[in-house]
C-alpha cells in the first residue's frame, strides 16, 4: 500500500495494522496520499499545516496531536505507519489506551503534567471549534476547568497537575470534552455537536438560560441523534412563572425536554428529563435522564442505579405526602431537584440517585428564570408547511398573545 510497502520496523505498526479491516486500511492509504500530496513531500509524510488544517485544530493543541501522532519524533514528517499506528490507539484502542492518549494529548505543552493552564488551553481551543461565535469568553472556559481536580504535586513547583484519575473523573463530569477529543482523528463538522437552538426570531437572545456552551456541554451526555433541533417550550419571562402554563407548554414537546434553573443566587443548573412531563404519585423516568450544572461550575450527574427515583411530577394532589411540583432523583421532600408548583421554591440534595452535590449555593432554591427546551431527535417527522397551526413555535406564539391580551385587559380595569 503506496508508502506501507516498505518493511515497518515499528513492530506497534503490524499490531495496529490488523485491528483494522482491508478496506479500512485502503481507506487510511487514500487519506494518507491526500494528506501528503497536499504536503507537497512527494507522497512520504504528512505536514504539520496539512495535518492541522484536516483536523480543524489550530492552537497548541493541535501541535500537540500531531507530536503524538508522530511518536514525539519532532521532525515534522507524519508517515503512513504514523497515522496508522495513531489511530490504531486513538479508535480501535481500549477504553483505557485511549484514555490515556487523551491525557497525554491534554498535556498540551509535553512536559508530563497536565496543569491547568494545559486544560484551560483544550478548553479555550474546543469552544473556539464548536462555537460559531469563535472566541471563547474566559469565563465560558472557567466553568469546565471548576470541574477538574489537581491533586498531583510537582517536583520544582507549587502548581498542581492532574492524575490520570483526576482526568478520568473530569471526563465523567465533562463527557462533551471527551467526546470532542476523540473526534479529532476523525473529524465531522464541528457544529454536529451542538444542537440547534430554535425559537422566535424577536427574542432577545440574551434572555435565553441556555447559552451555545451550555448546550454543547448537556449535549455531551446525548446521542447524534438527540442534537439536531431543541426548541424553546417555555421561558418564564415571557410565560410567566406559571406551573399551568409550563405544563400546557410543554405537553407540545416531541421528545425529551431540558429544563434550565438560575436562582436568585446566580447559579444555573437542571435536568434532561427522558420521559414525557406527566402526573404521577410516584416516581417514574428511566436512566436515559440526567442532572446538570451550569454555572458557577459546568457537570453532568448521571444516574447510579442505587434506585429509580428519576423523575417526579405532581400535580393537583391533597397529600402532603406527594408534594405538587417537578424534580429528579432523592426521595419524597428530599430531592436531588425540586421546584415546587407555586415555581417560587425549591430545594436540591446530594443524593445516591445521581450522586450530585447540592446543586446551588444553599440547599434551599428560589428560581428567577426557568426555561424548557423540547428535544426534536434528528429524523422526527418535521412540520413542512410554513405558518401550519398547531406547531410549537405557534402555540407560543399564540400563548404569548394571550398574556399580553391578559395584561391589557388588566391595566384597563
Amino acid at each position: 500500500m503506496g508508502n506501507a510497502q516498505s518493511p515497518a520496523a515499528d513492530p506497534r505498526f503490524a499490531s495496529a495494522a490488523r485491528a483494522f479491516s482491508e478496506k479500512e486500511l485502503g481507506d487510511l492509504e487514500s487519506l494518507f496520499k491526500s494528506l501528503a500530496a497536499q504536503s507537497e513531500s512527494g507522497g512520504k509524510y504528512v505536514s504539520l499545516s496539512v495535518f492541522k488544517a484536516y483536523t480543524g485544530i489550530k492552537g497548541p493543541l493541535g501541535d500537540r496531536l500531531y507530536n503524538l501522532a508522530t511518536q514525539n519524533r519532532k521532525d515534522q514528517k507524519l508517515t503512513f505507519e504514523d497515522l496508522v499506528i495513531a489511530k490504531g490507539t486513538y479508535e480501535k484502542g481500549t477504553k483505557d489506551e485511549i484514555d490515556e492518549f487523551l491525557y497525554q494529548l491534554c498535556d498540551v505543552d509535553g512536559d508530563g503534567n497536565l496543569t491547568r493552564s494545559d486544560l484551560e488551553a483544550v478548553i479555550t481551543e474546543i469552544l473556539n471549534n464548536t462555537s460559531s461565535q469563535k472566541t471563547s469568553k474566559p469565563s465560558s472556559t472557567t466553568i469546565f476547568i471548576e470541574a477538574a481536580n489537581f491533586t498531583k504535586n510537582n517536583e520544582g513547583s507549587s502548581e498542581k497537575s492532574m492524575t490520570f484519575e483526576d482526568f478520568r473523573n473530569w471526563c465523567r463530569l465533562i463527557p462533551s470534552a471527551r467526546k470532542f477529543l476523540t473526534s479529532l482523528l476523525k473529524p465531522s463538522s464541528p457544529g454536529s455537536q451542538v444542537p440547534k437552538m430554535v425559537h422566535e426570531e424577536d427574542i432577545d437572545k440574551s434572555m435565553l438560560l441556555l447559552k451555545e456552551e451550555y448546550a454543547w456541554h448537556i449535549g455531551g451526555a446525548l446521542s447524534h441523534q438527540e442534537l439536531g433541533e431543541w426548541r424553546l417550550l417555555y421561558h418564564s419571562a415571557l410565560n410567566g412563572l406559571s406551573f399551568n402554563t409550563f405544563l400546557g407548554n410543554i405537553s407540545h414537546a416531541e421528545g425529551p425536554t431540558v429544563l434550565i434553573i438560575k436562582d436568585k443566587e446566580g447559579y444555573v443548573y437542571g435536568g434532561y428529563a427522558s420521559q414525557p412531563w406527566e402526573r404521577h404519585a410516584d416516581f417514574y423516568g428511566d436512566m436515559k435522564s440526567f442532572l446538570f450544572q451550569l454555572y458557577p461550575q459546568a457537570s453532568i450527574y448521571r444516574p447510579t442505579g442505587a434506585n429509580n427515583s428519576i423523575q417526579w411530577c405532581a400535580v393537583n394532589f391533597s397529600s402532603d405526602s406527594i408534594p405538587n411540583g417537578i424534580g429528579f432523583g432523592g426521595r419524597v421532600s428530599h430531592f436531588n431537584l425540586f421546584i415546587s408548583s407555586n415555581f417560587d421554591a425549591g430545594h436540591s440534595f446530594t443524593g445516591a440517585t445521581f450522586n450530585n452535590p447540592c446543586l446551588s449555593k444553599n440547599n434551599k432554591i428560589y428560581p428567577e428564570v426557568i426555561e424548557c427546551w423540547g428535544v426534536v431527535p434528528k429524523g422526527s417527522q418535521q412540520e413542512k408547511q410554513e405558518g401550519v397551526k398547531g406547531t410549537v413555535l405557534d402555540r407560543f406564539k399564540e400563548d404569548r398573545n394571550m398574556l399580553n391580551l391578559v395584561g391589557l385587559a388588566n391595566s384597563s380595569n
